[in-house]
């Protein structure tokens, strides 16, 4: 088995970081001792609060070690696969011995299932052992393989052990008989895109061009006539997994409409979407795809400037966790699946790698600090599966229309693919920092790290403290080996009014240049030069476009990346009462016992009197409003003190 050596990154340059930041680390740690533990036992049906899993149990089934029938959703393998691949992350930041036993184990019985044609995935060797492949569209097989790919390329790097990754290759290898534009082949791909990404993972680590040759067979083949997807589904009698008979099939749920690159805008189930997108990307990086890369860019417009939530969310129905249409972003019936955002990180980091521009590190830092951080309890054992930007519990249990928002985090879900995803982002959060672009290295994400790149041919290593995502400030201790000449480049946030730049202490003038939202300095670097950067951080109002009818005349509130919300604990109910003062401004002040310990905004506005209501359900009189005190804490923060109503957008009113 050939594998190659150190990678760079798509963008051409080798660096490897280590967060060393309090906020994140904080998390970090929390993913460490407590989330991958928990979801272990989970995943094991040990948990009684919590859902039951079948994962582990479908796995000893498929290997003999006992009896029983299937469990859980058809993907339900992908569960342990994105619990491994949270592992690898943390190994590779913590060694721990017993937790590399454990995942050892779960590696052992994840071989014993394989088939001895290479094959794996519990639910057709255990319940459908004959249909292998026969309902791509809705089944998962190869969206359970592309979680075990990566898995196993994880894991690979983490902790040089190759067991996982040769099972993995054995069924990367069937898969290649099955599937090609070769006579005999099946013309096909999965329902939801996963295994594509997977695939440019497994070649980037061994250098097997027939990986990357499989991966853009899958995605080139999408889309083509005939539909294989609508194909198959007229040869299976217009009978699908979920709901039995249907009189139509809608391939655009798919992604799967038109060829990708002809598509224009995101449509379908979001998660498979950006899952696509990501894969797009990396495809276009590797070969060079202008057609690819101008695709990516097209969807990506679409998706953030005319389909995504303030908070980073993306896929606005539940029915089918879906975008519907643009400016379609409703408040209280959002879907806003965490995975969904999760992949809009993977994409945003891709196309960071494609080409340096802010815009995309910008999406990527708004999800990751609202929708992602948020979707998990501060305890680490419970998580949004939906993230809404307006609660109201008592709908939430008696409005059929809004049954999918919860206004608590559960503990575990029937379809769990949101936490794992959470610990597999949070562990490997240190690769989304920085993306280096020939001689210049691009500051993504303000996250306390520790560098160690090769620039201008020339070892650097670069320490960044930040005091994100409470204060703006921010330095880099810059230490390459000897005097180099090289870029050095730092985001200007889209929330910021200014950024001001200094280098040992001393304002830069011709040596910075601007473009595409970085500030570049580029000079002769000396061992122990520091940049100091500051961000100027205060709270600022947002508005939505026209076109968002969910939001006309109303405000968001904006903290530097946090996006805030009012909750029913500080500010009392009906919130739909309150409204902030037009002209008002906001002061903050750090909480230390809140919550962890966070930035609280405060400012004034008018509440509705309840007591000056004289009608009964309607009335002709306008009721009276009273002078409030307005408290907003962090959206990623909302839920964690019982359920009570949330608004992230506010009525303005004049005080």
């Amino acid at each position: 088995m050939s594998i190659k050596g150190a990678q760079t990154s798509a963008a051409g340059g080798k660096h490897t970081a280590a967060i060393r930041d309090e906020f994140w680390g904080s998390y970090i740690k929390l993913v460490q001792d407590v989330v991958i533990p928990y979801q272990y036992e989970a995943l094991h049906d040990r948990v009684p609060e919590a859902a039951p899993s079948y994962a582990i149990a479908n796995f000893e089934i498929a290997a003999g070690r006992k009896k029983g029938q299937f469990g859980g959703m058809v993907f339900q393998d992908s569960d342990v696969a994105k619990w491994l691949e949270a592992v690898a992350y943390s190994l590779k930041l913590k060694p721990d011995a017993g937790l590399e036993q454990r995942a050892d184990e779960v590696i052992d019985l994840v071989g014993e299932a394989q088939q001895p044609d290479g094959y794996l995935n519990t639910y057709f060797t255990i319940k459908e052992p004959g249909k292998r492949w026969t309902n791509l569209t809705d089944c998962h097989e190869l969206y359970c393989a592309g979680h075990f790919i990566e898995a196993a390329v994880a894991y690979y790097e983490a902790t040089g052990k190759d067991k996982l990754l040769n099972i993995m290759r054995r069924m990367v290898d069937y898969i290649d008989t099955v599937f090609g534009p070769e006579e005999g082949k099946l013309k096909g791909y999965d329902g939801h895109q996963e295994i594509e990404l997977a695939l440019f993972k497994l070649y980037k680590l061994t250098g097997e061009d027939r990986y990357l040759k499989l991966g853009a067979f899958f995605i080139n083949q999408r889309g083509q006539k005939p539909n294989f997807l609508v194909e198959e589904w007229k040869q299976r009698g217009q009978v699908t997994h979920w709901t039995g008979r249907t009189e139509h099939m809608d391939p655009a749920y798919n992604q799967a409409h038109v060829p990708v690159r002809e598509q224009e805008v995101a449509v379908g189930h979001s998660v498979r979407a950006v899952y696509m997108y990501t894969a797009m990307a990396d495809l276009a990086a590797l070969t060079g795809d202008t057609a690819l890369q101008e695709a990516c860019e097209r969807l990506w417009n679409n998706m953030t400037e005319k389909q995504m939530y303030i908070t980073g969310g993306i896929g606005s129905t539940h029915h089918g966790e879906a975008f519907t249409f643009d400016y379609d972003l409703p408040n209280d019936t959002v879907y806003a699946e965490t995975c969904a955002s999760i992949g809009l990180i993977f994409f945003a980091r891709r196309m960071l790698e494609l080409a340096p521009e802010g815009r995309y590190a910008d999406v990527m830092e708004r999800a990751l600090f609202n929708n992602v951080l948020g979707s998990m309890a501060q305890d680490g054992k419970h998580y949004f599966y939906v993230n809404p930007l307006e609660v109201w519990p008592q709908a939430c249990t008696h409005d059929p229309g809004k049954h999918h928002v919860k206004a608590e985090r559960q503990g575990w879900f029937g379809c769990a693919c949101c936490p794992p995803n959470v610990a597999r982002l949070l562990t490997s959060l240190d690769e989304y920092i920085y993306t280096i672009h020939g001689d210049t290295l691009y500051t993504n994400l303000y996250i306390g790290s520790e560098l160690q790149a090769t620039l201008s041919g020339t070892d650097v290593a670069i320490e960044q403290h930040s005091s994100f995502p409470w204060a703006g400030k921010v330095t880099l201790r810059v230490n390459p080996e000897r005097a180099a000449e090289f870029g050095v480049a730092l985001r200007v946030p889209s929330w910021s009014d200014g950024i001001q730049l200094l280098v040992n202490g001393q304002p830069l003038r011709d040596e910075v240049s601007a473009g595409q939202g970085y500030l570049v300095i580029r000079r002769t670097w000396q061992p122990g030069d520091v940049v100091e950067v500051v961000i100027p951080m205060q709270a600022q109002r947002i508005y939505a476009h026209p076109n968002l009818r969910e939001d006309a005349q109303k405000t968001a509130i904006q903290r530097g990346p946090l996006v805030y919300c009012l909750e029913e604990a500080d500010n009392g109910a009906p919130l739909s009462s309150i409204s902030l003062a037009e002209n008002g401004g906001f002061t903050d002040r750090f909480d230390e016992g809140l919550l962890g310990g966070t930035v609280v905004l405060e400012g004034s506005g008018l509440c509705t009197d309840p007591h000056s209501w004289e009608g009964g359900l309607y009335s002709r009189k306008k009721p009276q409003a009273q002078p409030v005190k307005i408290t907003a804490i962090p959206y990623y923060l909302w839920g964690n003190r019982g359920a009570g109503e949330m608004a992230v957008w506010v009525k303005e009113g004049r005080a």
